[in-house]
Parts: structure tokens; sequence; C-alpha cells
């Protein structure tokens, strides 16, 4: 069972809640024990879990990923100029394995899953991939 979700950024680098999406496919495919996998279809934005409660957390993390890994580098050899996207995608991977129960994914009280952009604004491609079990 794959579901596909499309997520429209606006930014360069955003964080964008995409937990109800995932409930959404969830209920959808009537899936109610197994797991779900995550999977960014982009080699420059991943997908992470992360606290949903205060926005100044994907205002920091961004910002550090930036400090991290800046936009531009002297001695990047690659091309397309955006070695850094796909630095932190790396390093945030491109996908998450989450466990559904009685119908609902298993998260923490200030958890969510977020699409992580980091080469956009883009309209980007995320599949949802659900297992029983």
């Amino acid at each position: 069972m794959i579901e596909t979700i499309k997520v429209s950024t606006s930014s360069h680098s955003e964080m964008v809640d995409i937990t109800s999406q995932i409930t959404e496919c969830i209920g959808k495919r009537e899936l109610k024990d197994g797991i779900v996998v995550v999977q960014s279809m982009h080699t420059t934005a991943g997908i992470t879990v992360n606290e949903n409660a205060d926005p100044d957390v994907k205002t920091d993390m961004l910002r550090r990923f930036d400090e991290v890994y800046p936009w531009e580098h002297r001695k990047d050899l690659h091309a397309e100029g955006n070695t850094a996207s796909h630095m932190k995608t790396s390093t945030v991977g491109h996908s998450q394995t989450l466990i559904v129960e009685d119908g609902s994914l298993v998260l923490g009280t200030w958890q969510g899953v977020y699409f992580c952009e980091f080469d956009g604004p883009r309209t980007r491609k995320v599949v949802v991939k659900m297992i029983e079990g």
C-alpha cells in the first residue's frame, strides 16, 4: 500500500509538518497496526521527526544547518551550486519509519513528522508505504 503526498514549499529552506497528511493516508488505507515508511523522493529534501509545539525549533534548526553547511563554499564543485542542500538532506535522512497502532501514528506528545526543504521553493513528492503487521 503506497500513497503519495505532494508538498509545495515557498522558501529556499523550510520545514513543513506533514503529520496530518500521513494520518490521512493511514485512514484512507484503513491501516490499524503496522508501520509506515515516509520517504522523500528528492536528493535535496529530507524527512525528520521533531518538536511540533514551538515553531522556534524549526527556525533554530534551519539556521544551524546553514551555519554547518553554508550555501556557498569556495571549494564546492557541484555544477548546480546546491551542495549544501545535498549535505543537509544526507544529515537529516530521506526517510523515517514510524509505528502505527490502533489506526494512529505512535508519536511522542511534542513530535511531528516534517518534510525538510533545502532547495526550494518547489513542489515535491513524498511516498508513504504502509505495512500491516
